[in-house]
This record gives structure tokens, C-alpha cells and sequence, in this order.
């Protein structure tokens, strides 16, 4: 999808050994969780910006990664790759 206000990419689309897959994705979680801790740390030192959303992210995002490694040692026992996809959509926000 893409407009002039919305616009899509894949990310993602590949088929991956279990072991690639839990790289790419842990390591693309643990950049989501170093942002909430690092970026919006210092955005509330500098502007005093409230930490709730970030700290409810990094929660949903460890919780992300315990359900990752579980899957992903499922796909290796089973001897079997794992498909990978991943769109991100990104829009204009009207309300700024």
C-alpha cells in the first residue's frame, strides 16, 4: 500500500534455518528494546517525558523474545526452516 500519506515495505520475506531466524529477529527486538531504554531515557531527562509506554514495551518485547527462542527450538527439533515475513507500514500522522 502507498499513498501520499501511507506507505508500505517488506521488511522482511525470506525462509531461514532456525538459527538465522532467531539472529535476525533478536537482534531486531533487541534494537526496539535498546531504543525504549536509551532514546526515550533521554528524551525524559531532557524534555521530562513520561517512561510508561516505553516501559510497557520492553515488558511486551522480552515477552516477545522468550516466545522467540521457544519457537524457534521447536523448528529445530522438528529439523524444519522457519518463513519469515514482516511488512512495516508507516503513516502521516494528521493530527501534528
Amino acid at each position: 500500500m502507498k499513498n501520499e500519506n501511507h506507505h508500505e515495505f517488506k521488511l522482511i520475506d525470506s525462509t531461514f534455518t532456525p538459527e538465522e531466524a532467531s539472529s535476525v529477529l533478536t537482534t531486531l527486538i533487541n534494537s526496539k528494546i535498546n531504543y525504549h531504554r536509551l532514546d526515550d531515557f533521554s528524551n525524559h531527562i531532557r524534555f521530562e517525558r513520561d517512561l510508561t509506554h516505553s516501559k510497557k514495551r520492553i515488558t511486551e518485547l522480552e515477552a516477545a523474545l522468550t516466545s522467540l527462542k521457544q519457537f524457534t527450538a521447536k523448528a529445530k527439533e522438528s529439523g524444519s526452516n522457519m518463513v519469515v515475513k514482516s511488512v512495516v507500514t508507516i503513516a502521516i500522522d494528521p493530527n501534528v
